[in-house]
């Protein structure tokens, strides 16, 4: 917020925008109260995209629906208890929702919905000031009590109450915090940060799936490095994601070791702009972020002082995949993320192998069909893990990732290596081996597979020589 004239002539832009305008049209005629309120307003002032537009107003849910229903190409009113009516128009959804004062019953998270009458009052019950900002429509009036426009100048995040009251009515504000500073670049002022580290233990009344929601948004922003260091900072980390903070291990006078933590938050970096210069345009990649985020947590739990000053860690990526299994479970997350990242951190230090000495095809194409569908996200995880200050090694590792890359892509063309099977099914290794469905059907495939992954194509006639060949001496 460089120039405040110019944050304000675009709030008039977005009062004066096609569906905003018919809103507030429709409200205003109807003889109800409407604001845009939050994220919109705040967005518009940074001159940041809005998406997704977020009304208040005085109407009850009744007659939400009753002024939206007639103007909406869809209405929706499953947060209706809660007085929230949703409407699409056109590319734009909305959401209406009656003035509340919430009140918090401190045990379950859940509030307790009460309608107010009044915009102020509204707003000084939402999370943080740059959020308590709402812009009256049609009339294009700001309405800021709690000094939101200062904090946005400042570039800071507090709470509109005492931190102490928001975070004691919802601790999961307190993750939330720590969202926006990353979303928006901003510093948490240092009584909202102090209240963060105070209360952190209130996380734990939060259900695992707002816990995981808030941490996939952190993990979706452009920069969520900011954003977990506070949240390890404050101890916050330590109680919902605990093997995070887990990786500032102890360095002694004799064994040096990089350090863990910040090694594994510039992988994250890393795999984000891979992300982004390989993918440009598309929607940030969470499993990619997790993986990159979770990719050493083994460590810890394998780590061991050897001989001679050196510091091994023996197997963390198979450990690392069973923590961040049971985590991401914990958590509440879907089962095909939690396989990806587990899969992801499983294999991301197969390549290693790849700089000591050239692989056959058959390593290479083992690679591929142990990676399968997460190959690119292993591509992008393993070039973000070089973190080396030595730019030789760096440079060495980066042209070996290159080659290994061409080679994939040469076999791929050679062989359709995205979809490698044995040159017989299942139908003709019966047939050939006169045998009925049961498990020696089962060897001769993983056999052929063997035989496949090994040596390449081989055609239909050598592979059924070899599979006899094979039966008579099994």
């Amino acid at each position: 917020m460089h120039n405040v004239a110019e944050s304000l002539a675009r709030l008039g832009d977005l009062a004066r925008s096609a569906t905003v305008a018919r809103v507030s049209t429709a409200f205003a005629d109807a003889g109800f109260e409407l604001a845009l309120v939050g994220g919109p307003v705040r967005d518009a002032l940074l001159d940041r995209p809005v998406h997704d537009l977020d009304f208040t107003t005085n109407a009850r849910p009744d007659s939400i629906l009753a002024v939206v229903s007639p103007i909406a190409d869809a209405v929706w009113d499953i947060g209706r208890q809660f007085g929230t009516i949703g409407a699409r128009f056109g590319d734009d959804t909305v959401e209406i929702t009656t003035y509340r004062t919430d009140s918090y019953d401190g045990a379950t998270r859940k509030p307790d919905v009460e309608f107010g009458d009044t915009l102020e009052g509204d707003l000084l019950r939402r999370d943080f000031t740059v959020n308590a900002l709402a812009l009256r429509v049609p009339e294009v009036k700001l309405v800021d009590p709690s000094g939101g426009v200062e904090h946005l100048i400042g570039r800071t995040i507090t709470t509109p109450s005492s931190p102490e009251i928001s975070f004691g009515d919802d601790p999961l504000r307190m993750m939330r915090a720590a969202r926006f500073a990353s979303q928006l670049g901003f510093d948490v002022d240092a009584d909202t940060e102090h209240a963060m580290a105070e209360m952190a233990d209130r996380i734990d009344i939060v259900s695992a799936e707002r816990v995981r929601d808030e941490l996939s948004k952190l993990l979706i922003t452009d920069g969520p490095r900011a954003g977990l260091e506070l949240l390890v900072s404050t101890g916050l980390a330590g109680r919902v994601i605990p093997e995070i903070p887990a990786l500032k291990l102890e360095l002694d006078e004799h064994h040096h070791h990089k350090d863990v933590y910040q090694h594994s938050l510039t992988v994250l970096d890393q795999a984000i702009g891979y992300d982004k210069e390989r993918h440009p345009g598309e929607a940030p990649d969470l499993v990619l972020r997790l993986a990159a985020l979770l990719h050493d947590i083994g460590k810890p739990a394998t780590r061991k002082l050897e001989p001679g000053g050196l510091v091994s860690f023996y197997h963390h990526d198979v450990v690392g995949a069973k923590l961040a299994k049971k985590r991401l479970t914990e958590l509440r997350f879907d089962k095909s993320t939690i396989d990806s990242v587990a899969r992801l951190i499983e294999l991301h230090l197969r390549f290693f192998g790849y700089t000591e000495g050239a692989w056959t095809d058959s390593a290479v194409r083992r690679y591929v069909r142990d990676a399968g569908g997460e190959l690119e996200r292993l591509h992008m995880l393993t070039r973000a893990d070089v973190t080396t200050r030595n730019r030789r090694k760096a440079d060495r590792l980066a042209f070996a990732y290159d080659d290994l890359e061409a080679r994939i892509r040469e076999l791929k063309e050679k062989e359709e290596l995205d979809a490698v099977r044995p040159d017989l099914d299942g139908e003709q290794v019966m047939r050939i081996l006169e045998l009925r469905p049961g498990r020696e059907v089962g060897e001769a495939m993983r056999y052929l597979l063997e035989l496949r992954l090994d040596e390449g194509p081989l055609g239909e006639e050598e592979a059924t020589r070899r599979l006899l060949s094979w039966w008579e001496q099994r």
